[in-house]
């Protein structure tokens, strides 16, 4: 295999014993959140342990990953879709019986009438904005009228209400505690007007890490499954997640230069001494950042080899000088035990989720336990 990103589920399990058990409040149930392909991981791969696990509520972004979720073999899990769905893809949400957010009570009138039509119940979410300004209604009177409608309309059952932190990963965060009223007092409206959510939820990553009075109903973990820091990166050293991914290839080709040779498009690189060459047959094709260029580096038999030159579409070079007795098809490190995700991160200025989301599609996910 050319490359492959390593899904390691002994990770994964350890991950969510440590949400389950550390940091959630008692009572509150887990949504394991899948999007982004379950943050790069795949979806057919991750489920299994989440099943395993016991799980019964997960989250994804968008329809089409709901649909893959029951592929993988959820039956009759709950699967709330965090982000829009259009009109053209409603059919979609009762074909793999899906809880779409709604955030517009014209999509929850359309919704209505495609129920009726069909002689079904769908569930349905509603979310509250509490400060993103993204998507939701109005905290306050606004988000509670509607609700109220929402709950009248046949052929809806109101599954739950949300909202979604700013500034969670603050610790103090005046800007959460805020959040948190306007969606408390939000909630609290609604029950006036006779009508019981049964389900709510705030609690992202951040929040199930720092601030338990959010955990509500249920947690939304994401990022933290998946051993990706969404908190302070000294206090997130310290709590004991394990990077659930891992990238690695080979050496393709090395050859020895003497100094003086230039290296890669634009010559931006040019050797002072001879110098061993080791080319490595992953670019940015594969999601492995052109940033990079003369900048980051690799592990070959865990030894740095910094990458010299630019990175290509399909292949880079780095100095493998370093590395005794080098030679073709050596595993090489692109990330993992050496030079994780947050490394890569941090050297590029880059959102964890970003590096893993970002590798693409042509690199086979493979899992290892």
């Amino acid at each position: 295999m050319r490359t492959a990103a390593v899904v390691h589920l002994d990770r994964l399990r350890h991950n969510l014993e440590l949400v389950r058990d550390e940091y959630a409040a008692p009572g509150a149930e887990i949504f394991a959140v899948l999007k982004g392909d379950a943050y790069g991981c795949g979806i057919s791969n991750v489920y299994p342990v989440f099943r395993d696990f016991g799980i019964k509520k997960y989250a994804v972004a968008i329809w089409e990953e709901g649909r893959d979720l029951r592929a993988a073999g959820a039956e009759d899990e709950e699967i709330i879709i965090l982000g829009d769905t259009c009109p053209w893809q409603y059919a979609e949400l009762f074909e793999y019986r899906l809880i779409p957010t709604v955030f517009s009570t014209d999509t929850a009138r359309a919704l209505s009438r495609m129920a009726e039509e069909r002689g079904e119940t769908l569930n349905v979410s509603i979310k509250v904005d509490t400060g993103m300004s993204r998507i939701g209604f109005p905290a306050g009177q606004e988000a509670a009228d509607a609700a109220v409608e929402i709950s009248k309309l046949p052929g809806l059952k109101i599954h739950g209400m949300f909202t979604h932190f700013a500034c969670a990963d603050e610790d103090p965060s005046p800007s959460m505690d805020r959040q948190l009223k306007l969606f408390l007092d939000t909630a609290g409206l609604i029950r006036k007007r006779g009508v019981e959510i049964p389900l709510l939820h705030t609690a992202n990553s951040p929040a199930t890490l720092l601030h338990q009075k959010t955990h509500l109903d249920a947690i939304r973990p994401g990022d933290i499954l998946y051993g990706l820091n969404p908190v302070d990166n000294d206090l997130w050293r310290s709590m004991g997640f394990q990077e659930v991914i891992t990238w690695e290839t080979y050496v393709a080709h090395v050859k020895t230069v003497p100094a003086g040779t230039s290296v890669g498009y634009g010559a931006t690189f040019t050797t002072d001494r001879d110098t061993v060459i080791a080319t490595i047959p992953v670019g940015f094709a594969d999601g492995y950042r052109r940033h990079l260029s003369n900048k980051g580096c690799v592990y070959i038999k865990g030894c740095k080899a910094p990458i010299i030159g630019r990175v290509c579409m399909d292949q880079f070079m780095v100095d493998a000088s370093g590395v005794p007795g080098v030679k073709p098809c050596d595993r090489v490190e692109l990330l993992g035990e050496h030079f994780g995700i947050l490394d890569m991160a941090d050297m590029l200025d880059l959102n964890v989720d970003e590096v893993v989301t970002g590798i693409s599609k042509r690199v086979p996910r493979v899992t290892a336990d």
